[in-house]
């Protein structure tokens, strides 16, 4: 009998616990009444990218001029943050990312079996070759240049980086995608020609150009490179 009343006392005790804490909580709900406030007391200003001044240069890179100049240790350097998720080394396995040899000059979505975004799949669609410009304009920033790419890496906004890092690449399965000559409309300092947002992205690339192709280790295949039909629009790598 007294362990039933011992057993009672505990639920008893739980039960008046229970019922002091709703009424605790009920009551101050009723004295204490908060309130939105009508005017932030603060104001962070945090402008936008383009406010910044961090989005990619108006004109694109004359890609005959620096990639000749660019520094490929530099570049190999730069990729090193890439490895965590790609690889690039001929017939190396898809990480996250997909294997990065050949990327440049080749068809985008270039990994047969690799499973792209839809975004990368509406982007190829629209461009389907990996241009300098297009690398660029990704590497800069991708998931505002891809929006919905899987790819989660913030971008490279300093240019000379992402210069030697797409020359380091090139140089990786992709020496046969031409370098076009220099385009004094490209220097600094040059004013925007009418039409250059539409105009090619790798214009001096002509057509045949040869363009890496997947193949068997130590194989020297390559394949003719699409001229892409726009400058500033291309898929990405995710």
């Amino acid at each position: 009998m007294s362990g039933d009343l011992k057993w009672n006392k505990i639920f008893g005790a739980a039960l008046g616990t229970a019922f002091v804490i709703l009424v605790v909580k009920t009551g101050s709900e009723m004295i204490y009444e908060t309130h939105a406030p009508e005017k932030m007391g603060y104001f962070v200003n945090a402008p936008e990218e383009a406010e910044a001044g961090a989005e990619a240069p108006a004109l694109p890179a004359d890609w005959g001029t620096v990639l000749p100049a660019a520094d490929l240790a530099a570049g190999e350097a730069a990729f090193a943050r890439c490895k965590a998720c790609h690889t690039n080394n001929q017939g190396g396995a898809d990480g996250i990312g997909p294997n990065l040899y050949g990327v440049v000059g080749g068809p985008a979505m270039h990994r047969a079996g690799f499973a792209y975004s839809d975004a990368m799949a509406k982007h190829k669609a629209e461009v389907p070759t990996w241009t300098y410009d297009a690398l660029d304009a990704f590497i800069t920033n991708p998931g505002k240049y891809v929006p919905g790419t899987k790819m989660s890496f913030a971008g490279l906004r300093d240019e000379t980086t992402r210069h030697n890092l797409i020359a380091y690449l090139r140089s990786q399965g992709s020496t046969g995608f031409a370098i076009p000559a220099p385009d004094p409309a490209r220097q600094p300092g040059a004013a925007p020609a009418e039409g250059a947002a539409a105009a090619g992205a790798d214009a001096a690339v002509t057509e045949g150009a040869a363009a890496p192709a997947e193949g068997p280790a130590g194989a020297a295949t390559t394949q003719a490179a699409p001229v892409p039909p726009a400058a500033t629009s291309a898929p990405a790598g995710h």
